[in-house]
């Protein structure tokens, strides 16, 4: 596994990836980090790419990372990801509508723990979720660094 650090607005993030794609991200004060270990290496100039992709999107220059990506995690979860990502920049969703789309109306509950799960936040915008009322749910970042992103998006329209 390669790493980086990368500054950003909402503060440092620590990228994580393996020669097939980014695996986590972890927020600067995350309190269950991804494990890196000794074998694990500092690598910037690997990771230079998705540190360019991050510098645009903070920017407001860029609205969809164009970048490799290989998390862990269960079948379910991993279609809660890939769903996550066809919601368009500057938009927000429910739990209930991410549920529809995945074609599970009664798996909300399942859907939000998923989305909960997510190891590549912003990447994969597990930001946009919201609560059915259009109040914010947690967020591995925490509710302000939510808040702030979806600010960036800025026009984010509810549907």
């Amino acid at each position: 596994m390669f790493y980086s650090y990368i500054p950003t607005p909402i503060g440092r993030l620590c990228v994580v990836a393996s020669e097939e794609g980014l695996v986590n991200i972890d927020f600067e004060n995350d309190p269950n980090p991804y494990p890196l270990t000794s074998s694990d290496i500092y690598d910037p100039i690997k990771l230079s790419d998705v540190a360019e992709q991050f510098k645009l999107y903070f920017k407001k220059e860029l609205t969809s990372f164009r970048l490799p990506l290989s998390p862990s995690g269960t079948d379910f979860q991993k279609t809660v990801w890939q769903e996550l990502q066809n919601i368009p920049y500057g938009e927000v969703i429910s739990y209930k509508t991410l549920a529809q789309r995945i074609g599970n109306i009664k798996a909300v509950r399942a859907v939000g723990n998923a989305n909960g799960k997510n190891p590549l936040p912003i990447v994969v915008p597990c930001h946009r979720v919201i609560g059915s009322n259009g109040t914010l749910t947690g967020f591995a970042g925490g509710l302000e660094i939510k808040q702030r992103l979806l600010d960036l998006e800025s026009n984010h329209l509810f549907s």
